[in-house]
């Protein structure tokens, strides 16, 4: 193991008294809120070959913002030469309508990003860095290591501009080049994003391998490193092998509150082959409603825009709630 790895990193005692208090409304039954973080706008258009003009990137995003989400992250502030996607993103950012009540977070990879970033008038950005070390060079062309590093160097660049940072560990259960990863590496980098301030880690089953018993054995090893405090992380589920759904019952099992999604299951992951999208929003929402839980988020509106951006992209809709609804709709206009 990497020397950086060969320690877990303990939080400050004034991080886990900030939190402690929160960890209360994990044990509810009835009345629950979980937060959905949209990741649509970049983590599902970016992998889209179908380049999409700014204004419905803008238009998509308004559409979003207008249906109870708190969290929409809205694009990617990285070289147009990697993800041509998002090469438009100062024009995206300047042009949506910010609502009050909502972050709109941006992916930003480096010190140039965030240079960027700033000057846009973001508040908000996540950073990034992998649990497996093949991964790490083909998606970042550095080690773990360097990637602690790197993202180290962004957060507190970020702090002296005002900016709150989100953290984000890839293929916590499994990586398309190594196989499974170890759980201990997903915590150790999620401890350290939160020592350095990042308030919150979103852990990613990047390539959809996982099962509840994978997610489960991820979380036990963050008991660890938080006090048993779950509510500085969040699940960011990909669908590829039809588990999304019931990793996040693993989950809310485990005290997590936190879930991103995207309408329609926009996404993938352009080095796994076969990785299909993340979660669609739809299905999310509806397991969520089913539950008893409360997202605070307008479920119709949602399938709306997930129709409206899958007609645009010109490709299928795979949010299996939506088709199931909108066939009813569309059977009661005959």
């Amino acid at each position: 193991m990497l020397k950086l790895l060969s320690k877990r990193a303990i939080l400050p005692s004034s991080v886990h008294n900030l939190r402690n208090h929160v960890q209360r409304y994990a044990t509810k039954q009835s009345g629950d809120f979980v937060k959905i973080v949209e990741v649509g706008p970049r983590d599902g258009l970016q992998n889209e070959r179908k380049m999409v003009p700014t204004e419905i990137k803008v238009d998509f995003i308004n559409r979003l913002s207008a249906t109870g989400l708190r969290s929409i992250e809205v694009t990617s502030f990285v070289s147009p030469k990697w993800v041509p996607q998002m090469a438009d993103n100062s024009r995206v950012f300047q042009r949506i309508e910010k609502r009050d009540g909502i972050s709109y977070p941006v992916l930003v990879p480096n010190l140039k990003g965030l240079e960027s970033a700033v000057a846009v008038g973001v508040k908000e950005i996540a950073v990034f860095g992998a649990a497996s070390e093949a991964f790490s060079k083909a998606n970042t062309n550095c080690s773990i290591e360097e990637s602690v590093r790197n993202f180290k160097v962004v957060v507190e660049e970020a702090k002296k501009h005002g900016i709150r940072t989100r953290g984000y560990v890839s293929c916590i259960v499994g990586c398309p080049y190594e196989g499974e990863t170890k759980p201990a590496t997903t915590a150790h980098l999620a401890s350290i994003m939160l020592d350095i301030g990042c308030y919150e880690v979103s852990l990613g089953d990047t390539v959809g391998v996982g099962s509840p018993r994978k997610i489960k054995r991820v979380l036990n090893e963050l008991h660890h490193v938080s006090s048993s405090n779950m509510s500085c992380y969040a699940l960011h589920c990909h669908d590829t092998y039809g588990q999304a759904l019931v990793n996040i019952q693993a989950g809310l099992e485990d005290g997590v509150r936190v879930f991103d999604s995207s309408v329609a299951g926009l996404g993938g992951c352009p080095y796994a082959a076969g990785a299909s999208g993340n979660v669609a929003t739809e299905d999310l929402l509806y397991f969520l409603r089913g539950e008893g839980l409360e997202t605070g988020v307008d479920f119709d509106k949602i399938v709306e825009i997930g129709d409206y951006i899958s007609n645009e992209l010109g490709r299928a809709n795979h949010s299996k709630t939506a088709l199931a609804v909108l066939a009813k709709k569309n059977r009661q206009k005959c």
